[in-house]
């Protein structure tokens, strides 16, 4: 359930900022809990960083008000905010010690020196790196120097981090290693993450909630499940993972007709009339083949093998519908190979259960 405003850590009102003519974020109302991982999702353009540019206090909202633990911060310089950034470049200076970098924005707050380093050893053995404090940056690896840069964020224990594409620099073993610290660090320090990124593995193996974002606005928010198995847009049906959509008609009770004439159940079509595009994602779909028996109750499409691709754990075909869609079934790889029934060029039917169909609007 999202929070309200009363109890968001962080809160959007109406936020807007436009450049000139141009509009990067369009009248946003948000609100974050507090010590959740909450991800910005979208393509480049759509709003996410000038988001997370508002939030820390680098940009001022052409419109509305930022809050954070309740008080009103719009007019409140980034120093004056109870929140630290961590960037996709590293920003680490490179004639400290990787303790001093750690320790330096404390010693600024005149926090004294002793303790200073103290917090800084424990910020570094939070991400796993405290016996590297007497290294410069410089003889570390990209992604140690990134967990770095996190430890300098977390050791002043802001009320809210802010992840500007963090790991984006990184090769993508590394990317994938520290996807799994980020959380863990997150779970152990309990503060709210407000991540920015374009990748969407990235956002749904982290994050608690994900909005995803397009035009400078929240097309849809929820957990990674919700957006996955629910996607309310198609827009937010293709950037989160695969979705094969399908042109069809409302002609009854949570049914519906392609325009070739196929009859599909789709429950959460139900209250809806008119044209829509129903979806399905590639891996609910059982290939059978053509005149086999399919399941009762099932949905069901003709359609014919136009590709075929072995990817090791699974086979990637694409599928011409009847109607002319092509469209993506991933099948487990149970029998290590390819079986014939299923070759390039075979007819077949497009099987899948009506509770894994979607629907949106069609655009």
């Amino acid at each position: 359930m999202a929070a309200t405003e009363a109890e968001a850590d962080i809160h959007l009102d109406g936020v807007s900022k436009r450049f000139g003519e141009m509009t990067a974020v369009d009248d946003l109302t948000m609100s974050i809990p507090r010590g959740s991982f909450y991800a910005m999702l979208g393509p480049s353009g759509c709003g996410k960083t000038t988001t997370l540019r508002m939030i820390g206090g680098f940009e001022d909202p052409t419109a509305g008000k930022v809050y954070l633990g309740g008080a009103d911060v719009t007019q409140h310089p980034p120093y004056k905010r109870d929140v630290n950034t961590v960037f996709q470049s590293y920003a680490l200076f490179p004639h400290l010690s990787v303790e001093k970098n750690v320790a330096f924005g404390l010693e600024r707050k005149k926090i004294g020196k002793s303790e200073a380093l103290k917090r800084a050893h424990e910020a570094l053995e939070l991400v796993q790196l405290d016996h590297v404090g007497k290294r410069k940056p410089a003889q570390l690896s990209g992604g140690q120097q990134q967990r770095v840069a996190l430890a300098r964020a977390l050791v002043n224990r802001p009320r809210a981090l802010l992840l500007d594409e963090p790991l984006g620099a990184l090769d993508l073993r590394l990317r994938k290693q520290l996807q799994i610290e980020l959380k863990r660090i997150q779970q152990d320090v309990g503060i709210t993450f407000v991540h920015v990124t374009h990748d969407q593995e990235e956002a749904m193996s982290m994050a608690d909630t994900i909005a995803v974002m397009n035009g400078g606005k929240i097309e849809q928010a929820g957990s990674a499940t919700d957006l996955y198995e629910r996607p309310r847009t198609a827009f937010v049906a293709n950037f989160l993972g695969i979705s094969n959509l399908i042109d069809a008609k409302v002609t009854g009770d949570q049914r519906v007709t392609t325009h070739d004439g196929a009859q599909l159940h789709a429950p959460e079509c139900a209250g809806l009339t008119g044209d829509v595009r129903i979806g399905v994602r590639p891996e609910k779909i059982t290939l059978v083949p053509a005149g086999e028996a399919v399941p009762d109750g099932s949905n069901v499409l003709k359609g014919k093998i136009l590709v075929a691709a072995f990817l090791g754990v699974s086979i990637q075909y694409v599928i011409q519908a009847a109607g002319g869609e092509e469209l993506n079934v991933f099948a487990q790889n149970f029998s290590g190979s390819e079986p014939e029934a299923l070759a390039v060029g075979r007819e077949v039917q497009l099987v899948w259960r009506p509770e894994h169909t979607f629907v949106v609007e069609r655009g």
